[in-house]
């Protein structure tokens, strides 16, 4: 791997932008790709990274702009809280910020004090995690300048610097969102354009310390305010803002008719009125997404159905009373590129025509509707270029409905480039032939959970060849397909599947007995990444509790 590296290096010295996954990569490795010569810098899933890169970064890259890490958390607060000190003295240039520690809830008090070395030209600043009362004081600082120290010698010499930050955007994951906490960043950061807080509660938020319909009234005074998420997870517990109705929505409308991005998640007292007032009265609206909302239904989309429409996203994820017919009055959208309907179970086959008309969709999530395989035949009529198809969960199709999907004389089996048939009973090896036969542009696949993908899929998918006309698979999600037999590991050894980048195995029988097969195969091929902790594809989610026992 060294020396793929130091070739890579060779090839590519004094490069300003550099995006590494570092889930294979150690402190040493990062190292030697870093320089004066480095602008942005984005470090992701760093499961084995140390927090004394942060004091290297420091010390060899004085011109970075923008950073971004993503590291699990380890060692004490106290370390952590020393390398991003050396970090932040040394990247006086930063414009943009975003560190995210994952894993572990013991480094939430490790940002204490950041805004004493924060360089002055920070205008984006991603957080994760921190503490409600840490993230008020940061605000507060950030907003009424503050005492900086000056590194010149070995001692720190505090001394006044003004104005305040000019912060654009904040973006912060807490254990708690509250109204004081609003309070303090509409009265600090004027100039916000952009706010994403998520919040995760260990127990049900009690007054004062939570969001209220005045939280979302103050959010009117950020004039320059485009985009807002705030989502309530149910990570560590089953929490909402029961503290916010329809009036609160409807005094964010009002005061943010700018805003063109809504996020909003867990707010289970606010009914169609409250969203449709977002979508009323904010006319240059492109995304929109609502989590887990149980009194959203058709009525929040009524009077926009045939009405011109701006958006370019919309996500309505676990919102159960959602039927088709809000998605068949999309169908005058001419700018739709995303729609996800993930876990909105009254999604039927009548409004797959509609979807088939929208001619920018390039990302449809039907994962958990109630379609079947005549509604994928006529979305396989469609002229919708979909590139990004999730199917996952809809135990109502079967081979056939893929086998329609994909011949039916559409544009799909041409731009279609990652698809999810996971957790699907009616799936076979019948059509993952068809996939692999038809579908040439294929290069992402998950078929988690599908009982009846035997070891003749695998054998199919492995033939693959480019002088075929088919892009290699770079990411097979084979996770929990118990029909699989050890027999499927030789097909996993070189030269089947080459290009394979990530491969979810986990919950099979090829963990069984296989330990010396996959460390050959992570031998062979060093740029594998071997799942076998049932991660989604990718690991963008689990990376941190990753083991290094093969890869």
């Amino acid at each position: 791997m060294y020396r793929t590296l130091n070739h890579i290096l060779y090839r590519f010295r004094g490069l300003k932008s550099i995006t590494l996954d570092c889930l294979h990569l150690d402190d040493f490795s990062v190292t030697s790709f870093l320089g004066a010569h480095i602008q942005e810098l984005n470090l992701l899933k760093g499961s084995s990274l140390s927090y004394q890169l942060l004091a290297s970064i420091g010390q060899r890259c004085p011109n970075l702009r923008v950073l971004v890490l993503e590291l699990a958390g380890h060692d004490s607060p106290d370390i952590f809280k020393m390398n991003l000190a050396q970090l932040l003295k040394g990247c006086l240039y930063l414009e943009s910020l975003c560190i995210k520690i994952r894993g572990t809830e013991l480094d939430a008090n490790g940002f204490q004090s950041i805004e004493l070395f924060l360089p002055r030209n920070v205008k984006l600043l991603m957080l994760q995690p921190v503490l409600k009362n840490d993230a008020m004081h940061l605000v507060h600082e950030l907003g009424v300048g503050r005492n900086f120290l000056d590194t010149s010698n070995n001692f720190s010499i505090p001394f006044p610097r003004s104005p305040g930050f000019a912060l654009q955007c904040l973006s912060l994951v807490l254990d708690i969102t509250s109204d004081d906490l609003i309070f303090s960043i509409v009265n600090s950061l004027p100039l916000l354009v952009e706010l994403d807080l998520e919040d995760r509660p260990s127990t049900e938020p009690l007054l004062p310390h939570d969001l209220t319909n005045g939280g979302l009234q103050s959010l009117g005074s950020c004039q320059h305010l485009t985009g807002l998420s705030l989502i309530r997870s149910r990570h560590n517990h089953p929490v909402s803002f029961k503290r916010v109705n329809n009036m609160g929505m409807f005094l964010l409308s009002e005061g943010c008719r700018g805003l063109e991005s809504v996020r909003l998640g867990g707010f289970s007292k606010v009914s169609d009125a409250g969203f449709a007032a977002i979508l009323h009265s904010c006319q240059n609206l492109k995304h929109f997404e609502v989590r887990s909302a149980s009194l959203l239904s058709d009525l929040a989309f009524h009077d926009i159905i045939g009405a011109p429409c701006s958006l370019v996203e919309m996500r309505l994820l676990s919102c159960n009373l959602i039927t088709s017919e809000t998605v068949k009055g999309l169908s005058s959208s001419n700018s739709l590129e995303m729609l996800d309907l993930c876990g909105c179970r009254s999604i039927a086959d009548v409004c797959l025509s509609s979807i088939s008309c929208l001619l920018k969709l390039h990302t449809l999530n039907l994962g958990g509707a109630d379609v079947t395989d005549s509604g994928l035949a006529v979305l396989g009529k469609g002229s919708s270029p979909i590139t990004r198809l999730c199917l996952r969960g809809c135990k109502r199709v079967t081979d056939k409905g893929i086998a329609l999907l994909l011949r039916g004389g559409g544009i799909i089996n041409k731009t279609l480039s990652a698809l999810d048939v996971g957790y699907m009973p009616g799936i076979s090896d019948k059509a993952i032939r068809t996939i692999a036969a038809v579908a040439l542009g294929v290069i992402e696949l998950c078929v988690r959970h599908c009982f009846f993908m035997t070891d003749a899929s695998v054998k199919i998918l492995a033939k693959r060849r480019s002088q075929d006309a088919s892009k290699p698979l770079r990411r097979l999600d084979l996770f929990h397909c118990n029909g699989l037999s050890f027999d499927s590991l030789g097909l996993l050894k070189r030269p089947s599947f080459p290009g394979l980048q990530w491969l979810g195995v986990g919950c099979t029988h090829l963990t069984s007995k296989g330990d010396d097969v996959f460390a050959e195969i992570c031998k062979e091929r060093p740029w594998l990444r071997l799942c076998l902790d049932g991660c989604e594809i990718g690991c963008h989610d689990g990376w941190q509790y990753h083991k290094s026992d093969y890869s």
